[in-house]
């Protein structure tokens, strides 16, 4: 069982819904319980928690009109209660329940902070199972949190893309501006954008602006290494410029790796290295 606490940074989404599967199975001894991503065709196990045997798998995609989360979902915002899926109308005829008998479900939608809808938060049982009202108030408070962490998930995922903003200077061409504190997690993020825009930019150098950094470590200089022997691999010149007497100091035990890497004083050298040409503006 995941003893992490909810009040403890979580590195990303998924990490955060293995968390609160685990506070709910705490009060709750239902045997599985499973967050799903619904997009109307799909319902997709994104986290599942089989307690004494298994009834579902993460990554399985049942179609979203055969769950009961769609149910549930049509349900709207309260929670869905099932106490017996064999006899309830909603439930009795779907093929799902019969394999599981006359089992019970809770169920309850999970929403993003625009009110669109994300998915589900439920408990599935194969045998009878009684839901006290304790049971329901938990499962609606968990959905709330849920919707609290998507919004933050969401809201990073912005921020990262803000703060590492790839800006296009012409065919071929771009510059990469890092700014404030590199996290793993940000680091992870920033390499990803980076590919991306790399393909649909179809880059051949991309400059790495560093002067926006506040902090390096041997884990920022290896970053940096990843990123440019990828872009590298890629067909793209990585340089890297605004590095800092104080980032040179903390990475001397990169330095023969550094070494083969192009790094320009500034952004103006960095571009007359790759060919551009500064002309004044004659009046």
């Amino acid at each position: 069982m995941n003893k992490r606490s909810l009040v403890t940074p979580f590195s990303d989404f998924e990490e955060a819904a293995d968390s609160i599967l685990s506070l709910i199975s705490k009060f709750i001894s239902i045997n599985t319980l499973f967050i799903a991503k619904n997009d109307t065709f799909t319902n997709e196990m994104v986290k599942v928690h089989n307690r004494d045997y298994v009834l579902l798998n993460e990554g399985e995609q049942p179609p979203f009109k055969e769950t009961y989360c769609n149910l549930s979902v049509e349900n709207g915002k309260n929670a869905l209660v099932i106490a017996d899926i064999s006899e309830n109308p909603l439930t009795k005829k779907l093929n799902v329940t019969k394999d599981l008998g006359n089992g019970s479900f809770i169920g309850i939608p999970v929403y993003y902070e625009n009110g669109d809808n994300y998915g589900t938060i439920c408990g599935l049982d194969s045998k009878p199972f009684s839901f006290t009202e304790d049971h329901i108030e938990l499962f609606t408070t968990m959905a709330s949190l849920m919707t609290y962490v998507l919004g933050l998930t969401r809201a990073k995922k912005e921020i990262n893309q803000l703060s590492a903003p790839m800006i296009s200077i012409t065919k071929g061409v771009a510059i990469l501006p890092i700014i404030g504190e590199i996290t793993e997690s940000r680091a992870e993020a920033i390499i990803q954008l980076t590919l991306e825009k790399t393909q649909t930019l179809s880059l051949e150098s991309l400059v790495i602006d560093l002067s926006g950094i506040t902090q390096i470590n041997e884990y920022v200089t290896h970053y940096l290494l990843t990123i440019t022997k990828t872009l590298s691999l890629l067909g793209v010149l990585p340089i890297l410029t605004g590095f800092r007497p104080d980032m040179a100091r903390r990475s001397v035990n990169s330095a023969e790796e550094l070494s083969k890497i192009t790094i320009k004083g500034n952004l103006e050298d960095a571009l007359t290295h790759i060919g551009f040409s500064l002309i004044p503006n004659e009046t």
